[in-house]
């Protein structure tokens, strides 16, 4: 406990920059995946308290995610209501504690390094780009949005060409105003005194755009109108406050549509939760290790609480974490409290909430993209060379214009191409000692482990050789041989007398000319040829 709040201060600050950032992502989220806005919120306020207490993140937030919300309208249509959804959910918990138990948070620690920056950058991209509109009072696309392809048809460049045809210009004057407080507050304010590291720059802002909109008349030039501030719902009294909690159908158990959507969630969300797990990691000045397996188990059990109560799935989601992270957070704390403040601040101050311009919000998150897509990152990988910045690279441009999982997926692929090819290198090394008459004598030393992997390069360079040569194959150093392999040995073996080629085989147990079983060397069977 002591742990928990050593450093309180700079978590109760970060806290509430996590908690502004989050209150219109919850609400945009559930309003482009098809469901209750309420039910954004109970997922964001699960993440914070519920999975914040059980995660052994430090700085990973939780919260409904943009890349399930396709996923999320789509499933609430094939199962006809938000309760057989919800169900769903719930079900979509057991598999991700499940997949906890069976230790398949393993997987998280095998995502390149490369590629989980490129996502970073790309995320930081996506968040200037998607922010801009927002930025100049365009609101016709929900907060949160990560995709290219929007669900009107357009995409993230239309949506830039749109927004100069409907400017608020009392959301330029905001949007330009509170990048200034937050610029201020970070490069000089925050130097000055103490108290400025302490009171957060971010929630200066949303005072002036509260100031703003409670001062500017309707009628202004730059009146701000509700459709561009955020919009949390407000019951009337407490028992319609209790209604917005909508319990699953458990009667629904038995159709297998739902079990469908549910093992969906729990793969998908199980695996965005893994990247953004690497990627704060990554980011955490501390560089803490967060046991993927307990996080897969927290997530879970958020799920569950949040499918029994009417709430959307969550993951842990990396815009929230750069958010918390940026804004010096050091515990599980800051997601803790973040929570706590969406719960109490939907119940006492709902009407103060929605007085928030949403313009302020995007300044904030602007803040966020640039730091995540800092120029600097992208100079440092192109210096560690192409291995580095290739698949960097086709991991930014991959999640941009598609999706998070399709650009890991693109820059994966491209990393193990690579590595592939490096295997193939690295399998021997082969000198020729010297060239006299007819015979030629090469030295070919092969690698400590070979696999069906080097292969190709092995059988090039044997073909390779000529009629006469005297090679000399040294395998003191192979520890580990593969069938595939040996197999090219021996096949060549044979193939070496009639190209009167002399082998002379160098091993740890000493010289041999022209072997015939190579398999012995190695404590293998001998293969058995092909019929």
């Amino acid at each position: 406990m002591t742990s928990l709040f050593k450093y309180a201060g700079k978590d109760l600050s970060a806290s509430i920059v996590v908690f502004f950032v989050a209150l219109p992502l919850c609400l945009g989220i559930a309003l482009a995946s098809g469901a209750p806005l309420f039910s954004g919120l109970i997922a964001g306020i699960v993440g914070g308290i519920v999975v914040g207490s059980l995660s052994g993140s430090s700085v990973g937030v939780s919260g409904p995610a943009a890349g399930l919300a396709v996923i999320v309208l789509t499933a609430i249509g094939t199962l006809g209501t938000f309760e057989n959804f919800l169900l769903a959910v719930l079900i979509a918990g057991v598999i991700q504690i499940l997949f906890g138990v069976m230790k398949a948070g393993v997987i998280g620690y095998y995502f390149p390094s490369a590629v989980i920056k490129g996502m970073l950058a790309a995320i930081g991209i996506i968040i200037v780009l998607k922010q801009i509109p927002h930025a100049l009072g365009y609101d016709a696309d929900y907060e949160g949005d990560l995709s290219f392809v929007q669900p009107d048809g357009g995409n993230t460049f239309s949506a830039l060409i749109s927004m100069f045809q409907s400017l608020t210009p009392g959301a330029i004057v905001l949007s330009l105003s509170a990048l200034a407080i937050l610029i201020l507050w970070e490069k000089v304010l925050s130097k000055k005194h103490q108290i400025f590291k302490v009171f957060p720059g971010p929630l200066a802002a949303v005072i002036l755009g509260l100031v703003f909109t409670s001062l500017v008349p309707e009628g202004s030039v730059f009146f701000i109108e509700s459709s561009h501030l955020v919009n949390v719902p407000i019951p009337e009294n407490v028992e319609m406050f209790l209604g917005q909690f909508t319990l699953p159908n458990f009667g629904a158990i038995g159709m297998i549509e739902v079990w469908t959507v549910a093992f969906t969630l729990a793969v998908v969300a199980s695996l965005e939760t893994l990247l953004s797990v690497e990627a704060a990691d990554k980011i955490d000045p501390e560089k803490r290790v967060t046991p993927t397996n307990r996080e897969l188990f927290a997530q879970g059990t958020g799920n569950i609480i949040s499918g029994l109560i009417g709430g959307l799935p969550l993951t842990q989601v990396i815009v929230r974490s750069s958010a918390n992270v940026q804004s010096g957070g050091k515990s599980k704390l800051s997601t803790i409290v973040h929570g706590l403040l969406l719960l109490l601040s939907i119940i006492l101050i709902p009407r103060l909430l929605n007085k928030i311009p949403l313009a302020v919000l995007a300044a904030v998150l602007l803040m966020v993209g640039y730091k995540l897509a800092n120029p600097a990152l992208f100079k440092s990988m192109f210096r560690l060379g192409k291995s580095q910045f290739i698949p960097f690279m086709v991991t930014v441009m991959g999640v941009v214009f598609t999706d998070i999982l399709v650009g890991i997926g693109l820059g994966m692929s491209v990393a193990i191409i690579h590595i592939l090819i490096e295997n193939y290198r690295n399998s021997h090394f082969l000198h020729i000692e010297k060239e006299s008459g007819r015979e030629n004598h090469i030295t070919m030393t092969l690698a400590e482990e070979l696999s069906f992997l080097n292969k190709g390069a092995i059988l090039k360079e044997l073909s390779r050789l000529p009629e006469g040569t005297l090679l000399d194959l040294d395998v003191r150093k192979t520890i580990r041989m593969n069938y595939d392999v040996l197999e090219i040995l021996e096949d060549f073996s044979a193939k070496a007398k009639e190209r009167n080629i002399r082998i002379k085989l160098i091993s740890p147990t000493g010289v041999v000319e022209n072997p015939e079983k190579y398999s012995l060397f190695f404590g293998l069977p001998a293969p058995v040829p092909a019929h």
